[in-house]
């Protein structure tokens, strides 16, 4: 059949002209991320706080981080990010959604100074989905949902033109209030039609096992530095230890002490590189009983002890701030 008279699934648009406006929308939010993130590497907003803007000339990794119930999209370049070790590797066709607060390792793959990485980020409300779910005018989910608490999906750009508006609102900041929401429930819909809506509307939804462990992860969250038992993380799951045990591992991909541990780690490369601490404070202050140990598990996190891995850092940070127009 001939391209031009072929039509997408999705849409019903002949598939040359769906192609065109991905391309056209891509490159509107390539410019606008160029625009926003002049001369930095981040761009967060105070008047639109869920939305993030993220540039870099050169690939990164790994950055150990915590990532919350997101979507992220690429508009140039390409990422990996690993839960526990699941790889997950996405670029400007594919959607990376991430349902519960999960410690993670990305490194950014694809990025130079003529053609930098680009992305945005934007924070989901587990409640707006269970809302837009329960309205009931959704089209039945498409696909299988995941197991696991972060997947990708197809971008499509109705989508990406919605991003766009979201973007643009920037530049008026006091309709900000009133078409914000409207815009990001707009996100929302695009999302939960997507190939990967059944995942998303697992979300929101209360009594899901996502829901269930989503109460122990916010525990985990506040408490990571005490001796918990996993005991009381299945109960404020509202699970048996057997049953907690095995939906946790299925979600995040790591086991409950496996994820208690990388939010120790994590937490403890952050004290010592912000605060200037050394490693056994830092140990003790993420509730390590024995720097020897914290020094072993954090070699095997980072790839190196804490004090070269903090020298790397430094280093690095001092090589990119020295840099004209280099990304902080």
């Amino acid at each position: 059949m001939n391209d031009t008279l072929a039509t997408t699934a999705s849409t019903g648009i002949p598939a040359a002209l769906e192609a065109q406006r991905f391309e056209e929308a891509r490159t509107g939010l390539v410019q606008s991320i160029e625009r926003w993130t002049n001369g930095s590497q981040v761009h967060q907003s105070a008047a639109l706080p869920s939305l993030s803007m993220y540039r870099s000339h050169s690939p990164v990794g790994p950055i150990c981080g915590l990532y919350q119930p997101s979507v992220g999209l690429i508009v140039q370049g390409r990422k990996r990010v690993l839960l526990g070790s699941d790889p997950f590797v996405y670029d400007p066709s594919t959607f990376l959604v991430t349902a519960l607060n999960v410690p993670t390792v990305t490194h950014i793959l694809d990025a130079s100074r003529e053609k930098p990485f680009m992305s945005l980020l934007m924070t989901l409300d587990p409640h707006e989905i269970n809302r837009l779910v329960l309205e009931g005018n959704l089209p039945p989910a498409r696909g299988q949902a995941n197991e696991r608490a972060m997947t990708t999906g197809s971008v499509k750009w109705p989508l990406l033109r919605a991003f766009q508006r979201l973007v643009d609102l920037l530049d008026v900041p006091d309709s900000i209030p009133v078409l914000a929401p409207l815009v990001q429930r707009e996100i929302l819909y695009w999302l939960l039609v997507s190939d990967q809506g059944a995942r998303l509307r697992q979300i929101g939804a209360t009594g899901s096992h996502g829901h269930q462990i989503g109460r122990a992860i916010d525990l985990l969250k506040t408490h990571f530095t005490e001796a918990l038992r996993v005991e009381d993380l299945a109960t404020e799951a509202r699970m048996s230890v057997s049953t907690f045990h095995h939906h946790f591992k299925q979600l995040t991909a790591m086991s409950p002490l496996q994820y208690r541990k990388r939010l120790q780690l994590n937490e403890a490369r952050r004290l010592m590189f912000a605060e200037h601490i050394d490693a056994s404070t830092a140990a003790y202050r993420v509730g390590y009983e024995s720097p020897s140990q914290f020094s072993r598990e954090y070699s095997r996190e980072f790839g190196a002890p804490p004090g070269r891995d903090m020298s790397l850092l430094r280093q690095a940070a001092l090589e990119t701030a020295g840099r004209p127009g280099a990304v902080a």
